[in-house]
């Protein structure tokens, strides 16, 4: 098939599918009459890099899965290049999540604080206003002022 046919196939562009040749992740390889000319493996190998690219892979950590199914393997990820890729991308989501969690727990405490004194000013805990110092010491002295 024609560079066309696979990009519609796998549900991309002809200019990604020229980007991965260019990255060696995709071969390259000519017809007689000088097309690229590609096959149903190389459309499993697309269709490789698209499922690994949607879990949030970057295309140089595709590579270990695609040279697996080049070498004639059934998956991808049945080898042991492709196992430490998983590994590490593994590692990197917990990093993510423990951040996201502890991030998730700041926010949750300013909230609960933030709903505490809302209740607190709507049950007349402090119904006045607040003032400053300056402020109430003038009205003292004020006070004192009058009565002489």
């Amino acid at each position: 098939m024609r560079i066309g046919e696979l990009a519609k196939r796998a549900g991309t562009t002809t200019r990604a599918l020229r980007y991965y040749e260019q990255l060696g992740l995709l071969p390259a390889r000519r017809a007689g009459n000088g097309y690229r000319a590609y096959g149903e493996e190389d459309l499993r190998l697309l269709r490789q890099i698209r499922i690994l690219r949607d879990f949030g892979f970057g295309l140089e950590e595709t590579r270990p899965f695609v040279e697996c199914l080049q070498a004639g393997h059934p998956h991808g990820d049945s080898c042991p290049a492709s196992l430490e890729v998983y590994r590490r991308k593994l590692s990197e989501l917990d990093e993510c999540i423990a951040g996201l969690q502890e991030v998730r727990t700041r926010v949750s405490e300013q909230y609960a604080r933030a709903e505490r004194e809302r209740d607190a000013l709507a049950a007349g805990a402090s119904t006045a206003p607040p003032q400053c110092e300056w402020a109430a010491t003038a009205a003292v002295d004020r006070d004192e002022w009058e009565k002489r």
